[in-house]
């Protein structure tokens, strides 16, 4: 075998090997190197601006919803605290934040002791409604109130799911509301790992 040869069929085994690297068997929609979900900069519930970087070392999920919503919002949230639980002591390297929606209903304090009784390491984030707007265009989060039966009342339509950020601070993962905790926690013990 030449030596030309040689090189063409050590290129071919390494082009083959890079080929054959499985990528990690994720329940939810893989996301990674998307170019949107990559900057959040929203105040939390005591008024300290917060950013993705805050959170590195931890896997953290962000859910995009608001207080007074009667089933998505409170079921995602109480499926994140019930994975922490499923991760045992790796629970804490999990980081749940709630974005609300409705900031003109979700004060600081409202969403602070909203997110408080799923957790007391959940962190809400609530800016201004056009800080509100820019952050759910960066994370392509589509929200829009919706009359109420009485006037003034209102409810709002929202996006119904969770993005996945690796330890690194880099989106990876979007999930579908109603995946369930196992799925979940089987994702976010293999961005624990490394994947």
């Amino acid at each position: 075998m030449t030596k030309l040869n040689r090189r063409l069929a050590l290129f071919a085994i390494a082009a083959l090997a890079a080929c054959s690297a499985e990528k990690p068997a994720f329940k939810g929609i893989d996301i990674t190197g998307a170019e949107y979900a990559r900057q959040l900069t929203l105040p939390d519930a005591s008024g300290k601006p917060r950013t993705l970087a805050d959170f590195k070392g931890k896997v953290t999920v962000v859910f995009f919803g608001f207080t007074q919503c009667p089933d998505v919002c409170p079921t995602a949230l109480a499926e994140l605290a019930e994975v922490k639980q499923k991760l045992g002591p790796d629970g804490d390297k999990l980081q749940p934040v709630f974005v609300t929606v409705d900031p003109e209903r979700d004060t600081p304090a409202v969403i602070g002791a909203y997110v408080a009784g799923f957790g007391r390491d959940f962190v809400a984030l609530r800016g201004s409604l056009e800080q509100t707007r820019a952050t759910a265009k960066e994370f392509k989060v589509f929200f829009a109130k919706v009359p109420g039966k009485t006037e003034g009342s209102y409810t709002i339509d929202h996006t119904a799911g969770s993005f996945v950020f690796d330890a690194q601070g880099r989106v990876r993962l979007f999930i579908r509301h109603g995946g369930g905790a196992e799925a979940l926690a089987s994702d976010i013990k293999l961005l624990l790992a490394g994947a």
